[in-house]
Protein backbone atom coordinates (compact mmCIF):
# COMPACT_ATOMS: atom_id res chain seq x y z
CA UNK A 1 0.00 0.00 0.00
CA UNK A 2 1.57 3.31 -1.05
CA UNK A 3 0.33 6.65 0.80
CA UNK A 4 0.51 10.34 -0.97
CA UNK A 5 2.11 13.38 0.80
CA UNK A 6 -0.86 15.76 1.12
CA UNK A 7 0.42 19.22 -0.73
CA UNK A 8 3.53 17.36 -2.31
CA UNK A 9 4.72 18.64 -5.93
CA UNK A 10 4.89 16.30 -8.25
CA UNK A 11 8.55 16.26 -9.69
CA UNK A 12 9.47 16.24 -13.10
CA UNK A 13 12.73 15.39 -14.76
CA UNK A 14 13.85 18.21 -17.24
CA UNK A 15 13.59 18.06 -20.82
CA UNK A 16 16.99 17.47 -21.72
CA UNK A 17 17.93 18.75 -24.82
CA UNK A 18 21.49 18.67 -27.47
CA UNK A 19 22.25 21.34 -29.63
CA UNK A 20 25.06 20.39 -32.32
CA UNK A 21 26.14 23.27 -34.25
CA UNK A 22 30.11 24.54 -35.16
CA UNK A 23 29.39 28.01 -35.19
CA UNK A 24 29.50 29.34 -32.19
CA UNK A 25 27.13 32.61 -32.85
CA UNK A 26 24.46 29.48 -33.78
CA UNK A 27 25.16 27.49 -31.04
CA UNK A 28 25.07 30.33 -28.42
CA UNK A 29 21.85 31.70 -29.85
CA UNK A 30 20.11 28.02 -30.10
CA UNK A 31 21.55 27.47 -26.37
CA UNK A 32 19.96 31.09 -25.16
CA UNK A 33 16.68 30.45 -27.00
CA UNK A 34 16.13 26.66 -25.02
CA UNK A 35 17.55 27.76 -21.55
CA UNK A 36 14.66 28.51 -19.81
CA UNK A 37 13.44 26.54 -16.46
CA UNK A 38 12.49 22.88 -17.43
CA UNK A 39 14.91 22.66 -19.72
CA UNK A 40 18.44 20.95 -19.13
CA UNK A 41 20.63 22.21 -22.16
CA UNK A 42 24.27 20.42 -23.96
CA UNK A 43 25.93 21.38 -26.45
CA UNK A 44 28.64 21.05 -28.64
CA UNK A 45 30.47 22.41 -31.39
CA UNK A 46 31.83 19.28 -33.29
CA UNK A 47 30.66 15.64 -33.55
CA UNK A 48 32.99 14.00 -31.54
CA UNK A 49 31.94 15.98 -28.42
CA UNK A 50 27.93 15.09 -29.54
CA UNK A 51 29.18 11.07 -29.84
CA UNK A 52 30.54 11.68 -26.20
CA UNK A 53 27.09 13.68 -24.48
CA UNK A 54 24.78 11.07 -26.54
CA UNK A 55 26.30 7.97 -25.31
CA UNK A 56 25.85 9.45 -21.92
CA UNK A 57 22.50 10.55 -21.50
CA UNK A 58 19.26 9.89 -23.49
CA UNK A 59 18.04 13.09 -24.72
CA UNK A 60 14.43 14.71 -25.40
CA UNK A 61 15.07 17.01 -28.42
CA UNK A 62 17.99 17.08 -30.61
CA UNK A 63 19.50 20.08 -33.01
CA UNK A 64 22.02 19.39 -35.47
CA UNK A 65 23.61 21.39 -38.25
CA UNK A 66 23.72 19.04 -41.39
CA UNK A 67 27.25 20.19 -42.26
CA UNK A 68 30.05 19.33 -39.33
CA UNK A 69 33.05 18.32 -39.08
CA UNK A 70 35.54 17.79 -41.99
CA UNK A 71 33.75 15.46 -44.65
CA UNK A 72 30.44 17.40 -43.88
CA UNK A 73 28.96 14.71 -43.08
CA UNK A 74 28.65 14.77 -39.22
CA UNK A 75 25.00 16.02 -39.01
CA UNK A 76 24.09 12.38 -40.65
CA UNK A 77 25.84 10.86 -37.77
CA UNK A 78 24.40 12.96 -35.58
CA UNK A 79 20.96 11.72 -36.73
CA UNK A 80 21.79 8.29 -36.99
CA UNK A 81 23.08 8.05 -33.39
CA UNK A 82 20.02 9.81 -31.96
CA UNK A 83 17.77 7.06 -33.38
CA UNK A 84 19.81 4.35 -31.27
CA UNK A 85 20.96 6.12 -28.48
CA UNK A 86 17.76 8.40 -28.24
CA UNK A 87 15.60 6.55 -30.44
CA UNK A 88 12.53 8.92 -28.86
CA UNK A 89 13.86 11.99 -29.57
CA UNK A 90 12.68 15.06 -32.08
CA UNK A 91 16.14 15.83 -34.58
CA UNK A 92 15.51 18.58 -36.20
CA UNK A 93 18.27 19.43 -38.99
CA UNK A 94 19.48 22.66 -39.58
CA UNK A 95 21.37 23.61 -43.30
CA UNK A 96 22.35 26.65 -44.92
CA UNK A 97 22.47 24.33 -47.88
CA UNK A 98 19.43 22.29 -48.28
CA UNK A 99 19.02 19.88 -51.24
CA UNK A 100 16.99 17.02 -52.20
CA UNK A 101 19.50 14.20 -51.47
CA UNK A 102 20.54 15.42 -48.28
CA UNK A 103 16.57 15.60 -46.90
CA UNK A 104 16.42 12.46 -48.07
CA UNK A 105 19.13 10.44 -46.24
CA UNK A 106 17.99 12.68 -43.11
CA UNK A 107 14.62 11.91 -43.30
CA UNK A 108 15.56 7.87 -43.59
CA UNK A 109 17.73 8.21 -40.44
CA UNK A 110 14.84 9.46 -38.76
CA UNK A 111 15.01 13.20 -38.80
CA UNK A 112 11.57 14.30 -39.28
CA UNK A 113 12.00 18.17 -39.65
CA UNK A 114 14.52 19.87 -42.06
CA UNK A 115 14.97 23.22 -41.72
CA UNK A 116 17.08 25.95 -44.09
CA UNK A 117 19.51 28.54 -42.23
CA UNK A 118 18.58 31.45 -41.56
CA UNK A 119 16.07 29.73 -38.86
CA UNK A 120 13.09 31.04 -38.22
CA UNK A 121 12.87 30.99 -34.22
CA UNK A 122 8.77 30.63 -34.45
CA UNK A 123 9.37 27.58 -36.16
CA UNK A 124 11.81 26.33 -34.44
CA UNK A 125 9.59 26.51 -31.09
CA UNK A 126 6.58 25.41 -32.82
CA UNK A 127 8.72 22.17 -33.38
CA UNK A 128 9.96 22.22 -30.17
CA UNK A 129 6.34 22.99 -28.11
CA UNK A 130 4.98 19.90 -29.77
CA UNK A 131 7.01 17.43 -27.44
CA UNK A 132 6.03 20.19 -24.62
CA UNK A 133 10.18 22.23 -24.54
CA UNK A 134 9.70 25.55 -23.82
CA UNK A 135 11.59 28.33 -25.91
CA UNK A 136 12.68 31.93 -24.87
CA UNK A 137 8.88 32.24 -27.29
CA UNK A 138 7.44 30.16 -24.46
Amino acid sequence: MTFALPNAMPTSTPHQILIVEDETSIRDTLVEFFEMEGNQVTAAAELTEAIDFMRRRRFDLIVTDLRLGPKREGGLQVIALAGMLSPDALVLVLTAFPDDASRQASQRLGALHFLEKPVDLGTLAMHASSIGVHTAFK
